[in-house]
C-alpha cells in the first residue's frame, strides 16, 4: 500500500506569520501571477493566460483568492465586453520585496534570470538589504534570528 500525504492549504496548527501568508500566496502559479502584476503590469485575465499558460480555472480561483484577500481588486470597465481589470491594492504591492528576494535567491543559487531590479526614475539597480531598524546599519543574514514577540 502507499499512503500519499497531501498538505492542506490551511496552517492551522502553525503560529506563524510566514505560514499564514503561505495561505494567501503560496499556491503554485500565485506568486507568478503577482510578478506579472508588478513587474509586467498586467492588469487583465487574458494577459495572465497568455503569460503563464495555466488552466482558466485555475487562473479564476487565483484570482478570485486575491480579490477576497484584499491582494488585488477586480474592476469592470463600463465598456460591454470589456474584460474586467485586476489591479493591486497596496496590500498587494507590498508583496513586491518577496518577489525580489525570492529572484535574487533564484538568480544566485539556481540560474540566473532575465532580469535586473532598477529604480525607474534613474535605472540604478537595486537590491534588498537587511539593516537595524533604530539606526538603518546593515545586518549580516548570519546575524539575523527569530524570538518571541
Amino acid at each position: 500500500r502507499y499512503y500519499v500525504h497531501m498538505l492542506g492549504r490551511l496552517y492551522d496548527n502553525q503560529d506563524c506569520s510566514a505560514a499564514r501568508a503561505l495561505e494567501l500566496v503560496g499556491e503554485r502559479w500565485s506568486l507568478l501571477i503577482l510578478r506579472d502584476a508588478m513587474f509586467r503590469n498586467f492588469t487583465r485575465f487574458s494577459q495572465f493566460q497568455k503569460s503563464l499558460g495555466l488552466a482558466t480555472n485555475i487562473l479564476a480561483k487565483r484570482l478570485e483568492g486575491f480579490v477576497a484577500a484584499g491582494l488585488m481588486e477586480r474592476r469592470q470597465s463600463g465598456i460591454s465586453g470589456e474584460q474586467a481589470e485586476y489591479l493591486l491594492t497596496q496590500k498587494g504591492l507590498e508583496l513586491k520585496p518577496v518577489l525580489i528576494a525570492l529572484t535574487e535567491w533564484g538568480d544566485k543559487w539556481v540560474q540566473p534570470g532575465p532580469v535586473v531590479f532598477q529604480n525607474e526614475s534613474d535605472g540604478e539597480p537595486v537590491e534588498l538589504l537587511l539593516r537595524r531598524a533604530g539606526d538603518d546599519i546593515e545586518v549580516s543574514i548570519a546575524d539575523v534570528v527569530a524570538r518571541r514577540r
